[in-house]
């Protein structure tokens, strides 16, 4: 997939060259509360990188991956990501947490759910952290609606075509 280009933003396809910044990006420990895991090196995100860049190993999988360029700044900020299976993707997001409250992960969420739908996705989803006001308002901004649905501890937000 090409880029995509918001008001501010735009979401440009991970290369491995990215790691060095993104590993500044994705420093902050306090990110990791409610994605898990710990902040990745430079060199340990290459490594990421490079698996994600090739591509899905299974052909009916799809991944896009996208880094956040803010342009106002002229640097990355986060990234989205979509896996695409079968009409269904299931996205996510993160955005550093100097450039968090800015509205920025929402641009990015639904430029990319915008762009899912206009390939003929039909189905749309995201697992948000129940404590995470800021993701599932996010969600919403991509027209995604909570379900009761409840998976690893995650509240399952989706959106699917009507037709």
């Amino acid at each position: 997939m090409g880029p995509l280009r918001t008001d501010r933003l735009d979401l440009v396809p991970l290369r491995v060259e990215h790691a060095d910044e993104m590993a500044e990006v994705l420093s902050d420990p306090a990110l990791h509360e409610f994605i898990g895991g710990e902040p990745a090196t430079a060199e340990q995100l290459r490594l990421r990188y490079e698996k994600q860049v090739a591509g899905s190993p299974d052909p009916t999988v799809t991944w896009a991956n996208l880094v956040i360029w803010l342009r106002a700044e002229d640097r990355l900020t986060g990234y989205v990501q979509a896996t695409i299976a079968h009409g269904t993707a299931e996205i996510a997001w993160v955005v550093g947490t100097p450039w968090q409250g800015r509205g920025i992960a929402s641009e990015s969420a639904r430029a990319l759910a915008d762009w899912l739908r206009s390939t003929g996705v039909t189905e749309i989803v995201a697992h948000v952290h129940p404590k995470h006001a800021a993701s599932g308002a996010v969600a919403a901004a991509a027209g995604l609606t909570q379900t009761d649905a409840v998976v690893d501890g995650e509240s399952r937000w989706r959106w699917q075509t009507t037709s």
